[in-house]
């Protein structure tokens, strides 16, 4: 089922969660151990997220250096059928930008058809860490609305090099989100240009919006408010990611572009223990859970960076 068809059947606020794919080398029982623990809240969907390459480089023989493309977290369209065989439930992979051609990114969603899989979140995808900024593949799709209107025409029948197909009728019929940032994008110069390219991917073919995690409510109430009145109506997923550490203190907003509430980050400054820490970033997404469902989100969704024990207290507490 499409995610937008679970939002529109149910009548209350929804469960879902993202998952990493496994270190290359890691057996799928450890996607199967972060999952278990999260079945009894009935997840509508889990998202498996994509990561692009990264590149090493080896010293060759006369002092030479070769650059070396490797991928750390492979298999995202693998586990997302995994995940269906196994639980039967509905899953939505990443689909990025970033080291995809078009013809690539086409024949990624044709083998996505070909399982069954009719949900994808479109993504731009982040810069190599070797890379100042965002560059894309030769022949690649430069932005998520770019990538967006590809997956469109493919549920339209339009493929790349149509005088190169049979006569195929196939329609794709992939449900899209695409994705939100309730304190705005990093690389937009003010609130009212992100809106403007997320009102444009709406309304280019996407179905709803996640969000990036945030900790203050009052963000994304104010966020889905400018959305509304700038004429997007879309359903808007808060996505939610507890404080487990005290390290994630100072990488959460280096990393996410995000503010970390003073009366949050004062409690964990306060204390030494990475056992209490764990507990207040527990308490603080209970009581955020609570005032999201009360404002009423059509779905909380968990980012769970394949760590599911803090998420299934918050879950435990709410759902």
């Amino acid at each position: 089922m499409k995610v937008i068809e679970h939002i529109k059947k149910s009548k209350s606020t929804l469960f879902s969660f993202e998952i990493l794919p496994p270190l290359k080398g890691k057996s799928i029982h450890s996607i199967y151990e972060s999952i278990d623990p999260l079945l009894e809240f009935n997840p509508s969907f889990i998202n498996v997220t994509y990561h692009r390459e990264e590149y090493i480089y080896k010293k060759r023989e006369g002092g030479y250096l070769e650059k070396i493309s490797v991928r750390k977290r492979p298999g995202t369209v693998g586990i997302c059928a995994a995940i269906i065989n196994k639980y039967k439930i509905d899953t939505v992979p990443h689909l990025i930008c970033g080291g995809f051609s078009k013809e690539e990114t086409e024949n990624a969603l044709i083998d996505l058809q070909f399982l069954g899989i009719d949900n994808i979140l479109a993504l731009r995808g982040d810069a190599v860490k070797t890379e100042v900024s965002f560059i894309p593949e030769p022949n690649g799709n430069e932005h998520a609305i770019d990538l967006v209107k590809q997956i469109v025409q493919l549920n339209d029948g339009k493929y790349l090099y149509e005088e190169e197909m049979t006569n195929s009728t196939s329609n794709g019929g992939f449900c899209i989100g695409v994705a939100g940032y309730p304190e705005k994008h990093f690389e937009c110069p003010n609130f009212a240009s992100d809106l403007k390219h997320l009102k444009a991917k709406v309304e280019a073919g996407a179905e709803y919006i996640v969000t990036q995690l945030f900790y203050d409510n009052e963000k994304y109430f104010n966020y889905v408010k400018l959305c509304r009145d700038s004429g997007i109506k879309v359903p808007i997923i808060p996505g939610i990611k507890p404080i487990s550490t005290q390290k994630q203190l100072q990488s959460l907003p280096k990393f996410f572009h995000i503010e970390v509430p003073e009366q949050l980050a004062d409690a964990i400054d306060k204390t030494d223990d990475e056992k209490k820490v764990k507990e207040i970033g527990i308490e603080w997404g209970i009581q955020q859970c609570k005032e999201l469902i009360k404002f009423g989100v059509p779905c909380i969704h968990f980012y769970t960076m394949g760590k599911s024990e803090s998420v299934r207290k918050i879950a435990g507490a709410i759902f």
